[in-house]
């Protein structure tokens, strides 16, 4: 029998069951084994990101007081607590502490060092794990893609209590890496590098926090694109080969990069306009899901958390949407809100959004480019600023085709796609419509295959990508 382990992301999502079913029934394949658990490679560079941009932003402000710049170390020790403490508090809301009788962890997390001690917990987990038979206590369902291009047997594999609580470890620091990357490196980097343009020299401990911030970032937002993935094919195994991070890397990089620059150059232009231009983007973000959740007349999701009340459901959710807004602003945020489901997450988003985006990012860069370049103080003189300007232009340009390029050839689900890049592409550029349509009860709906409704436990299915049938084991 071929070996379907689940990998690190395929448990992020368990189904509960009461009892397993034999190897045959239901058309699943059932794994008896305990999957292998795996290093939590994840908690461990999200804490090693944490502690060095902490050392590195913390060293810099004493650099900043020893040189009486006051508003540089204001600003940066507050970009560096507030994402600080919103990453105490998420680990502690996540591993539910409050209500349990653990002094000394809460205790380090009132010293801001909650991510070393998890890890530390993460690790121990790890270790120990293996060393004893353990019961399982809930059960992995998924779907397997061969390489992209068709669908093979459902499966079944058993999860033991070592791997639920490295799970439970790895979705809270996803969470804590996405706060660190948008709240706190995010406006770090954008601090710093306005702060050095100012100044015009550049200090090794502001040069060092800068690149720790950047990959900080990048990795943020891989997270979110990953997240997005897992969310839509929850009920798949979805495998992420290598060429696919590296697309998505340079994808995000270049986005992220683009953005931060052309916004701190059109700060050292027009330094009063930037904040319209920030809080006009902030406003946007923050209330588009509120407004597509008035037009629904919808009603709050309930069950987000037992203990909350209508008032803290509404606190949890302008949080979330602030985030949310705070990716936006950067970089494409890979997931789309709807706050009327449980899980506040869309779970088929569009090509329609993803098109919009863009299309109006890249005029709203050109346009502050091109500002800049006509308001810019006498500072770039020694500078060739029409070629700045192309650079920033192409490099934008260049995340974009590589975000085409992810999706198109190296996306691990693309084969389920009703609709791809080219298709969307052709439609656009040529007029042509895609000769195959879908059916009809997808025709205003999602632009790609729903998930199967595992409920059913099918043992053949059939698709319109595969045109076979494909036997469970």
């Amino acid at each position: 029998m071929e070996n379907n382990k689940p990998k690190e992301h395929d448990i992020t999502e368990v189904v509960v069951q009461q009892s397993a079913a034999s190897p045959s029934e239901n058309g699943f394949v059932k794994v008896i084994s305990h999957s292998k658990v795996h290093p939590p490679f994840s908690v461990l560079w999200a804490t090693v990101l944490y502690c060095a941009e902490f050392i590195c932003a913390s060293v810099l402000s004493s650099t900043y007081h020893k040189s009486e710049d006051v508003v540089w170390m204001g600003l940066t020790i507050t970009f560096i607590l507030v994402p600080s403490v919103l990453t105490q508090l998420t680990l502690t809301f996540v591993h539910r502490d409050l209500g349990r009788d653990r002094p000394l962890v809460l205790f380090v997390h009132l010293l801001q060092m909650g991510p070393i001690i998890r890890c530390i917990e993460a690790l121990v987990v790890y270790c120990q794990a293996g060393k004893k038979e353990e019961p399982y206590v809930t059960i992995s369902r998924k779907i397997k893609l061969k390489h992209g291009k068709g669908l093979g047997p459902a499966f079944e594999s058993e999860i033991g209590h070592s791997e639920r609580k490295l799970a439970v470890h790895r979705n809270a620091f996803k969470r804590t890496a996405v706060i660190q990357a948008f709240l706190g490196s995010t406006p770090q980097l954008t601090l710093q590098l306005y702060a050095t343009i100012q100044e015009k020299y550049v200090l090794p401990t502001r040069l060092a926090l800068m690149i720790i911030s950047m990959i900080s970032i990048i990795y943020g937002a891989l997270v979110c694109s990953v997240l997005a993935i897992q969310i839509k094919y929850d009920d798949y195994k979805v495998r992420m080969k290598p060429t696919a991070y590296l697309c998505m890397i340079l994808w995000r990089g270049l986005e992220i990069a683009t953005r931060i620059t052309t916004l701190v150059l059109f700060s050292t232009a027009l330094t009063f306009w930037v904040v319209l231009v920030g809080l006009i983007n902030l406003f946007i973000f923050f209330f588009q899901p509120w407004v597509e959740f008035w037009a629904r007349k919808a009603s709050l999701p309930e069950n987000i958390e037992k203990n909350f009340s209508k008032l803290g459901t509404t606190v949890v959710l302008c949080m979330v949407t602030f985030l949310y807004a705070c990716i936006n602003i950067s970089c494409w945020s890979a997931v789309q809100l709807d706050l009327a489901d449980h899980d506040l997450v869309e779970k088929q988003p569009r090509w329609r959004s993803l098109a919009i985006y863009y299309t109006l990012r890249f005029m709203e860069n050109v346009t502050l480019i091109v500002l800049w370049y006509f308001f810019k103080s006498d500072f770039y003189e020694y500078i060739c600023t029409p070629l700045l300007v192309v650079q920033l232009i192409v490099c934008y340009s260049l995340a974009v085709i590589f975000m085409l390029i992810f999706h198109q050839f190296c996306h691990p689900c693309r084969k389920l796609f009703y609709y791809n890049v080219e298709d969307c592409l052709r439609c656009a550029c040529c007029g042509k419509k895609k000769q195959a349509q879908p059916p009809e009860d997808h025709a205003h709906g999602p632009q790609e295959h729903a998930p199967p409704d595992l409920t059913n436990q099918l043992i053949d299915r059939e698709t319109n990508i595969l045109g076979d049938i494909m036997e469970a084991a």
